[in-house]
């Protein structure tokens, strides 16, 4: 085990093996990163989708009183 420590090309071999390593978790955070980000953006979209859905909601709601309000008053 010594000799392969001690060999000339282990340098360049481990060298290699930990500079492909390095570039490949550089390339899962990137994609981790813009992943995380896609995601926040698709909640925020659902969140204002939510919100306006409720506003419609009430608004029909005050429609719908309306004509309650219209079909029920005083007859003569």
């Amino acid at each position: 085990m010594s000799e392969l420590i001690n060999s000339p090309f282990a340098v360049p071999i481990v060298g290699t093996i930990f500079g492909t390593a390095m570039i490949a978790v550089i390339v899962a955070v990137f994609f981790w990163y813009k992943a995380r980000e896609k995601e926040l953006r698709a909640h925020q979209d659902l969140r204002i989708r939510e919100m306006e859905h409720q506003r419609r909601m009430k608004e029909l709601d005050v429609e719908l009183e309306k004509a309650k309000a219209d079909r029920g008053g005083p007859r003569m």
